[in-house]
Order: C-alpha cells, then structure tokens, then sequence
C-alpha cells in the first residue's frame, strides 16, 4: 500500500508453550506502517482449547504464584543448559506472555526478537490479589545478532489483561522506553504508558 505501508496476509499455527500441544490455527493481516510504529495486527484464530480450560490454566498459574509465604525471586531461566527448574516454570510462563508484547511492539519488517533469558526475576508480595513481579529479560534480535535488555514490571489477575511497565537498554546505546495496549488473559497483555518503576 504505497502511502500506508507494506502489508502481509500469514497464516500458521500454534502450539501449547508448555506442553507443546496444538492450540489452534490462525491467519493473520499484518501491517507495517511506514510511519516508526508497531506493526497493525488483525487475527482470527480456531482454538483447539475452551475457554474454560484456559481459565482453568490461568487460575492454576495463578494459584502457584499467589500462596508463597516468601517473595520467590530467581536468575538464569533458562540456566546455561536450556534446563528450567519446575519452581520457575510460572515464572517463566509469565516473563514470556510479558516480553512477547515487549517483542512485537519493537519489531519491524527487518527487526525480530525472541526472549532468550530471564537474567532476574523478583516476586513483590501485594496487599491487593494481583501477582506483581520485577524482570531483567535478555532479547535476541535478528538479525543483528544483538542482546538487548529489558527491565519489565509486570502485574497480573486471572481475567484480567497482563500489564506491563518497561524499558529496553540496548548494548552500547541509551535508555528506550515503550508503551501501548492489548486486552487478554495471561496469554494477553495490557502495557502501561511509562516506565516509572
């Protein structure tokens, strides 16, 4: 589209993060403003899951998280061997529905990123119901091959959308900041303007 952009039609499918299951199948519009702004997504999706099993899943994530008597916090997830200690398993699957947004608001036609690492995690304990947790996330980026950190904030309730509060310190170079929006259960996310931690 000559004044808009370049746009793409993708279909794929999807799997089970965890459990590597098929979770459905889905096609995609794709538009990548010329304009420097995250790509404009319109996807339909065949859920292999029910709702109710996702809340189910949810509430079961949000469970492991919700009843520790200490803060949990961990570093090196995945460890220098890909291995993941089942107690970081929640951890883990919550930096993941958190750096994906991180992941698809700074990609661009020639840009992609995949979260190689939580370098840090620390789990703050609430008052209110929500899970809150402090990331240190290592992004790949390709293909410039560049390691990018990311300080990400995240608080969560099942039912309602992830949010997260972040900001990216590529090597060598200054502080970025992020912001936007998407709705959704844990799998989605709702990002905060700002990066006031």
């Amino acid at each position: 589209i000559p004044e808009a952009g370049h746009k793409y039609y993708v279909q794929f499918t999807t799997e089970d993060y965890q459990s590597g299951e098929d979770a459905g199948s889905c096609l995609a519009m794709v538009l990548y403003p010329k304009t420097k702004v995250p790509p404009l997504v319109t996807i339909k999706c065949s859920d292999v899951k029910e709702p109710k099993q996702i809340q189910e899943e949810d509430n079961r994530l949000y469970q492991k998280l919700r009843h520790q008597t200490k803060p949990i916090s961990g570093s090196n997830i995945p460890d220098s061997h890909g291995n993941i200690e089942p107690d970081m398993e929640p951890v883990w699957a919550l930096a993941v529905a958190g750096s994906s947004y991180i992941m698809w608001e700074k990609s661009t036609e020639n840009l992609s990123y995949f979260m190689a690492q939580v370098k840090s995690a620390r789990q703050w304990i609430r008052k209110d119901e929500f899970i809150e947790f402090d990331y240190t996330v290592l992004l790949h980026e390709l293909p410039t091959q560049e390691i990018i950190s990311c300080h990400m904030r995240l608080t969560w309730l099942p039912a309602h959308p992830v949010k997260v509060k972040y900001f990216c310190t590529p090597q060598n170079q200054g502080l970025e900041e992020g912001s936007g929006a998407e709705s959704g259960s844990a799998a989605g996310i709702l990002h905060e303007k700002g990066a006031n931690f």
